[in-house]
């Protein structure tokens, strides 16, 4: 027989609501309350003997704590009526006012999820803005949230420097110390900051957040700068609840972690209890702006009401630790605080509690009438804003002709006037005018400065403009596109290099869930204009096996409003540049310019010494259009060839014998840029062609042919007779075996012979 255990929660317990004990604890807890009160303390004096908060700061804190708390149980109750889509509370967390009160609105602020709390006491320091309307609107999902639009629930605000963040666990810390960082680095190089000189970045996250690899990057290169320093001037807040979701954090683990670690300034504050915890957290405020030093806040915390709606602790957390959650409830200990000092009546208390549900419901009510986002134009307007007269006016704008010539030695040095060159030196030209283009653009990353980079791209750079503007980092992508959004944020134009395509994967979310979202979940509010460079592709000759010669872009081709472009040759690439600059300084876009490795010191076509892949460096007043590709042979139509990078020259030189063999005019389509596809311009070049030839050097699965491909069904082109070459679904191994697993020259002419036998 199976014994039968006794069920350990009682069953009246069962089923009952966790916001609605919360709820009538407070009420409870008021109703009941019979201990002795002090008389009545005047509004600048201390709330309690002994305390740094005064009565009329503390009356604040509480409003504030008031706001999130209804908000939150508002949101638990018109969830089920679908007028309200988001139940991840801050109930628990409303101690996080604290920082809000003592920071300034002008302090930029990457906040986590449980932030309601420090947005309604930070909506205190302008005028006329009403913190619980806005977050109802933006529970209600409606098109006029001031944060997103409708188009998320955040925390976020422009006028109060709350950059919104929709991020996957602590994916925001690297941009917030980036964005520390940053005002330093603008101070360096006279750029003028939006934010006063002596801002603090506030960033706060969960203590189970803590123990993630991008909380764990940005926490070390925070220590990096404090050892060499540098003035980094980040408050980490970690709002210690003691669990995520459902793991509990062992006790002590916070502290021990980070009370000793070099680098990061402790603090701790009770953030239970706003009259003890408030000197604790000035403290640490204080330390921060003074000191300009990575400042670790270990703000204690406790968790109600479950992760979000749909977590019925009940069913996993025992009943007495979840009753000793809510025993610690922090807006019953600021009840008590406000009855103790005699700030307030049970009756007022209580007057002032359901004021403020009536207050929330009725926003709540309201916003759920507003508009909502109803068509996919009005959705994706703010993602990738475009203005193509407005970007192609700025690529094609000159740098001072003083400024380039002091960059290039002299003007018989400029490179316009120098022979044909191959794609690395103009590329290196080409940084060169961006740097004198734009005085607050720069250039970073691994090995960059003085070596010039892996493959001398950056050689020179730090020689003419000087460590502030040419500098290497840590051997950390994903702090690489920290930094650089950080830059970015504050106004500059950031140009950091990821030194091997294999190398981003670890941090593409800092693309993907950080950078390129902003724009869309602040309503083109926020942007992050910045120009990443990406050494990568195949063919090295299969020098450094798969890491050297990583053909894997799929996870870039899926990432929303990113543009990728990918040059094949020294002036197309400097005309690209201008024009991915031009995009982020103008509509604030996020570019990555893939620059294919093994093209590098390419010289010669067909054969050693002929020179044919020199080409001469463009005045500095040409650009191309985004999307607008090259063509080679545009009158012959037997066959057209699409491609891009290392496909252009190989598709080139297996032109000649396809014509010879076959008796065919070949076109060559170089696609140049490959995030978004131009399907237009795709199948405008396929609308004459008898029979079309896509050539991808990337991977058989996911890859840019794929795109291709579908462009050409989409336009009513699948009729064709139609080929594929293109990588095989593998790493790249060493030697030459590499070249067994991509495209190789006899590999289009055999794909040529097949198409020839399909008519």
């Amino acid at each position: 027989m199976v014994a039968v255990v006794p069920d350990p929660i009682p069953a009246r317990m069962r089923g009952l609501n966790r916001a609605e004990i919360c709820d009538a604890n407070f009420v409870e807890f008021v109703q009941h309350w019979d201990g002795p009160a002090a008389p009545r303390p005047d509004p600048g004096a201390p709330i309690l003997p002994g305390s740094t908060l005064d009565a009329q700061g503390f009356d604040a804190l509480f409003e504030s704590q008031l706001a999130s708390r209804h908000l939150d149980l508002m949101a638990r109750v018109l969830r089920v009526q679908n007028k309200v889509f988001y139940t991840i509370g801050s109930s628990g967390h409303e101690g996080n006012a604290l920082v809000a009160r003592l920071a300034r609105h002008t302090d930029p602020a990457f906040l986590h999820y449980r932030s309601g709390a420090f947005m309604a006491e930070r909506f205190r320091q302008l005028p006329d803005m009403d913190p619980v309307m806005d977050a109802a609107l933006s529970f209600a999902a409606s098109r006029d949230d001031p944060a997103s639009g409708g188009r998320h629930k955040v925390w976020g605000s422009k006028p109060l420097w709350v950059l919104p963040q929709t991020s996957t666990i602590a994916s925001h810390l690297p941009k917030a110390l980036g964005t520390a960082m940053a005002i330093e680095t603008a101070r360096r190089i006279g750029h003028a900051l939006p934010i006063p000189d002596d801002s603090v970045v506030i960033c706060s996250f969960g203590d189970a957040s803590a123990n993630h690899a991008t909380a764990q990057t940005a926490f070390n290169t925070a220590a990096w700068a404090a050892y060499q320093k540098l003035p980094a001037p980040v408050l980490f807040v970690c709002e210690d609840n003691g669990i995520g979701i459902s793991v509990k954090t062992p006790e002590g683990w916070i502290a021990e972690s980070f009370r000793h670690r070099p680098g990061l300034d402790y603090f701790f504050a009770d953030g239970l209890d706003l009259a003890s915890g408030h000197e604790q957290v000035q403290r640490a405020l204080e330390h921060c702006r003074r000191t300009r030093r990575p400042t670790f806040l270990h703000l204690r915390t406790t968790r109600l009401m479950g992760h979000a709606g749909t977590d019925f602790e009940i069913e996993w957390r025992p009943l007495p630790e979840l009753c000793a959650a809510e025993a610690a409830d922090p807006l019953v200990r600021s009840a008590r605080i406000a009855l103790e000092s005699g700030w307030m009546t049970p009756a007022q208390l209580l007057e002032r509690y359901e004021a403020m549900r009536a207050r929330c419901f009725a926003a709540a009510e309201a916003a759920d009438q507003r508009p909502k986002l109803a068509t996919l134009a009005e959705i994706m307007a703010p993602l990738a804003p475009y203005t193509p007269a407005a970007v192609d006016a700025e690529a094609r704008r000159v740098p001072d002709a003083a400024a380039r010539e002091a960059a290039f030695g002299s003007a018989a040095q400029l490179p316009e006037r120098q022979p044909p060159r191959h794609l690395a030196v103009q590329i290196n030209q080409a940084l060169h005018d961006l740097l004198c283009k734009y005085p607050s653009a720069l250039l970073f990353g691994e090995d960059v400065a003085q070596k010039g980079g892996v493959y001398t791209v950056s050689k020179g750079l730090l020689k003419v403009f000087g460590p502030r503007r040419v500098f290497n980092t840590l051997l950390d992508e994903t702090m690489i596109l920290g930094m650089a959004q950080g830059l970015a944020n504050l106004g500059m134009l950031p140009i950091p290099e990821i030194q091997y395509l294999a190398y981003l994967h670890n941090a593409a979310d800092q693309l993907r869930g950080e950078a390129c979202s902003l724009q869309f979940f602040s309503n083109d509010q926020y942007r992050n204009p910045m120009l990443v460079r990406i050494a990568g592709l195949g063919y090295q000759k299969g020098f450094g096996g798969h890491f050297h010669n990583d053909n894997s872009i799929s996870a870039l081709r899926d990432i929303p409003g990113l543009v990728v472009g990918c040059p094949s040759r020294g002036d197309d690439a400097a005309m690209m540049l201008r024009t991915l600059a031009a995009l982020a300084r103008v509509d604030g876009r996020v570019a990555v310019f893939l620059e294919p490795i093994a093209l590098y010191m390419s010289k010669d076509l067909h054969a050693a010494g002929d020179g044919q892949w020199l080409f001469p460096y463009p005045e500095p007043d040409q650009a191309l259009v985004l999307g607008e590709g090259r063509v080679y042979a545009a009158e012959a139509s037997d066959l057209v060839i699409f491609t891009y990078g290392n496909g252009v020259p190989m598709s080139l030189r297996a032109v000649r014998s396809i014509e010879a063999e076959l008796g065919w005019q070949v076109r060559v389509v170089d696609l140049r840029w490959l995030v978004p596809l131009n399907a237009g311009f795709i199948a405008e070049q396929a609308a004459d062609a008898r029979r079309v030839l896509v050539v991808d050097e990337g991977r058989h699965s996911a890859g840019v042919g794929e795109g291709v491909i579908t462009a050409l069904v989409e336009a009513g082109l699948g009729h064709l007779p139609l080929q594929r070459v293109c990588g095989a679904d593998t790493y790249t191994p060493l030697a030459g075996a590499a070249l067994c697993v991509l495209p190789s020259d006899n590999a289009l002419v055999s794909a040529a012979r097949v198409l020839a036998q399909d008519l």
